[in-house]
């Protein structure tokens, strides 16, 4: 297996930062270095970075932003402005209790690991760390994500029993079939959907299939992490004792 792709599997570095690594002369297999781009080694064999990198590695940092509706996840599009733009000083909430103080080289490579659609709000998880990137987006990642979503019957009749179950299990979007849920009501207007994949405005798009309309969207937590009290335009940094998984 190549070497970058066996260090993004073992959690170590996303492959760009691996490929950035291997090339500098950074990352040692069985204590020698490995400096060739595209080596191979075998599943057993012990890979380690030199204390440079894991030094880069621990200045990189994750943030959790309270995404308001009408703001893009990523880049900016349609006159819309992306999210990222909130994360300043400012806006930094002032119960973080990180101990990570604010410094501008923060916002390079600073990249949505996930969507949220403009319309919808919750918790944004923007990264430098290319291995966090990797659990919540990467192919395999099997994170679950929660929300609280308020609906309404499109046409006035009332979710089935049977709809719930379609929302749990069962419906097809593009033409694959969606990989089990759990749905539940919180109340009469409110479900909340735990989910364990991200297709484009998936939730929106379950609702509608089973006759329900989609009034507001909020997302609660990604794995471990909990959006909590984190106020709604604000941001914190991620604590040292918070995983994702």
């Amino acid at each position: 297996m190549r070497l970058s792709k066996r260090m993004s599997e073992l959690g170590i570095a996303s492959r760009r930062e691996a490929d950035e690594w291997i090339a500098r002369g950074l990352v040692r297999v069985d204590g020698r270095v490995v400096s060739e781009l595209g080596s191979r080694v075998l599943p057993g064999q012990h890979i380690t970075l030199d204390a440079k990198a894991r030094f880069q590695q621990a200045q990189r940092v994750t943030i959790l932003l309270h995404k308001p509706v009408g703001w893009v996840s990523g880049q900016a599009e349609d006159g819309y402005e992306p999210a990222v733009v909130l994360v300043k000083p400012q806006m930094q909430w002032h119960e973080d209790a990180s101990g990570t103080r604010f410094l501008p080289h923060h916002l390079r490579q600073l990249a949505p690991a996930g969507r949220l659609d403009i319309d919808s709000t919750g918790l944004l998880v923007l990264t430098q760390d290319g291995r966090i990137a990797r659990q919540l987006v990467g192919e395999d990642s099997e994170v679950e994500k929660e929300y609280l979503v308020r609906v309404e019957p499109a046409a006035g009749v009332p979710l089935s029993d049977a709809g719930l179950a379609l929302l749990n299990h069962g419906l097809e979007l593009d033409g694959e079939p969606l990989k089990p849920a759990r749905v539940e009501w919180v109340n009469a207007e409110q479900l909340r959907f735990v989910l364990r994949e991200g297709k484009k405005r998936q939730i929106r798009r379950m609702c509608e299939a089973v006759g329900l309309k989609v009034t507001g969207l909020k997302r609660v937590r990604i794995g471990f992490v909990m959006l909590g009290d984190l106020p709604l335009g604000q941001w914190r940094y991620l604590r040292l004792d918070e995983r994702f998984v």
